[in-house]
């Protein structure tokens, strides 16, 4: 086996010289970053009916610094979630302090520098702990929660560059009416989007014509809305499905990773087999850190089946195909997948999205130019322009 350190060298074998011709945007976005949440971000903020059981730190016996959340299976250790730019071989899920983890993920100003030695103008900034929150039993714990959450991202960790850390608000979606006003309120604070469980706190899910204020209002006030792997009950070690148990993946541990696609893939055939998009043509729904490459052989098994079973399943016509619905309603965001890249036609270029991950493990930083310029090296300009920076500057009215 070969032993390489560095993963995006490893991706970039056999491509010297010619990545070198590639000229890349002068302006690359990440549409999906991270942070990391000091100690005090649900403390410092809760409602004081919750501080006694708001999320906070302790140290595990290994040393590590690690997020315990009331009601949920398990710990969020930090170590596995700011592992950005390590050699595989020294990631830990545990072991290291809170203090040796990277400073830009909790610290905006420190981000900036980040950013900047990842040759990157901005970014889509999302949660980690907050991830796992997604999938809390409690509905108004969970709120409680991110209301202290949304209030730490915009005062502090934004603060310092609102136009280059653009940070997006969570909602816990205990009622529809509820969810509308918070959106109102977010687009009055100056967020641009709006992150949201991959599972409503509602009786019902989100292809329920109950949930159509809310669609309107997203498409009204200009907020796209974005699910994040993690975030639903089938996915996750942390996961608690409906019924109280703890999910995680059949079989080995390892198998995580389909989980993770299929959840987002779930979530896209709510939206287009509940005819959510045929509601609302302007709505744009946002599929985080699950890659790309699948999409087009998923589109084409949504086609198959309209076609070939919507009439015994009494389905009725649609007024477009599932793939045009997919197509124009649907981003992806993917950070190391050369194979979404080699098949931008048999997608929408205009609705992919690259982003670093950082300071996740999985993250591309600081490489990600390198990285960039041996994946794109075929895409002609216009595209490189949309995928690595003008679609989600477009989608967040970045300037």
């Amino acid at each position: 086996m070969t032993d390489v350190i560095n993963p995006i060298l490893e991706t970039l074998a056999g491509t010297e010289g010619a990545e070198a011709l590639n000229v890349l945007p002068a302006r690359i976005i990440s549409a999906d970053s991270h942070v990391t949440e000091p100690p005090g971000t649900y403390i410092d903020r809760i409602d004081p009916a919750f501080r006694d059981r708001a999320p906070h730190v302790i140290t595990e016996n290994d040393g590590g610094a690690s997020f315990v959340i009331d009601g949920m299976p398990g710990t969020v250790p930090m170590g596995i979630i700011a592992a950005a730019g390590k050699d595989p071989r020294e990631i830990k899920k545990g072991e290291i302090k809170f203090e040796d983890l990277h400073r830009g993920g909790h610290d905006g100003a420190a981000r900036l520098l980040d950013q900047d030695r990842d040759g990157v103008a901005a970014e889509i900034i999302y949660p980690s702990v907050g991830m796992v929150l997604c999938n809390h039993p409690d509905a108004d714990y969970k709120h409680a929660c991110m209301q202290a959450y949304n209030g730490w991202l915009r005062e502090e960790f934004c603060a310092p560059a609102p136009d280059r850390l653009i940070g997006l608000p969570q909602t816990a979606v205990r009622s529809v009416n509820e969810a509308v006003k918070e959106f109102q309120t977010f687009k009055e604070l100056g967020f641009r989007g709006v992150m949201m469980p991959g599972n409503p706190a509602t009786e019902f899910d989100y292809d329920d014509t109950r949930f159509d204020p809310l669609w309107r209002a997203a498409v009204e006030l200009k907020l796209p809305i974005s699910f994040h792997i993690l975030t639903s009950r089938a996915d996750g070690a942390n996961s608690i499905d409906a019924a109280g148990k703890r999910g995680g993946p059949r079989g080995p541990v390892q198998n995580s990773a389909q989980n993770l696609i299929k959840s987002i893939q779930d979530i896209i055939g709510v939206f287009i087999w509940g005819r959510v998009f045929e509601r609302h043509p302007e709505l744009k729904l946002v599929c985080v850190e699950a890659d790309a490459g699948w999409a087009p052989h998923f589109a084409y098994r949504m086609d198959h089946g309209y076609k070939r079973h919507r009439f015994w399943m009494k389905m009725g016509d649609m007024t477009k195909l599932p793939s045009e619905f997919f197509k124009e309603n649907v981003y992806l965001t993917f950070q190391d997948d050369w194979i979404a890249l080699k098949m931008t036609h048999l997608m929408n270029p205009q609705r992919l999205m690259w982003a670093n991950d950082f300071p996740h493990s999985d993250s591309t930083w600081p490489w990600s130019r390198a990285l960039l310029a041996g994946q794109t090296q075929h895409l002609g300009t216009q595209e490189k322009a949309w995928i690595l920076g003008d679609n989600a500057a477009e989608l967040y009215g970045i300037q």
